[in-house]
């Protein structure tokens, strides 16, 4: 199976990008979602298929979201603990 794909990032949360297959376009994505995300802004338009190499996530995993439930959320990486002290108020950061 080999799928074009759509990719779309959020302009509410960075690293947040949405999969959906081009012939469907946004059509099978909840609205409560929709509304989550933002304006699905376009990032990419890609060729997925089950060898295909992808950063996140995997491409079996990424093709069978797009059949059943018709979409894919990519969610941001979860920040790793060192990094959380760049977030934190100067009293709150351990030193």
């Amino acid at each position: 199976m080999k799928v074009i794909c759509s990719v779309y990032k959020s302009p509410k949360k960075p690293d947040m990008y949405l999969y959906v297959d081009k012939k469907e376009g946004l059509a099978r994505v909840p609205e409560a979602l929709l509304e989550m995300f933002g304006k699905p802004q376009e990032a990419m338009t890609l060729l997925v298929t089950p060898g295909k190499k992808l950063a996140r996530v995997e491409a079996p995993k990424l093709l069978s979201a797009l059949r059943d439930p018709g979409y894919y959320l990519q969610m941001p990486p979860p920040k790793e603990e060192y990094m959380l002290d760049l977030y934190r108020a100067p009293t709150e950061a351990k030193y």
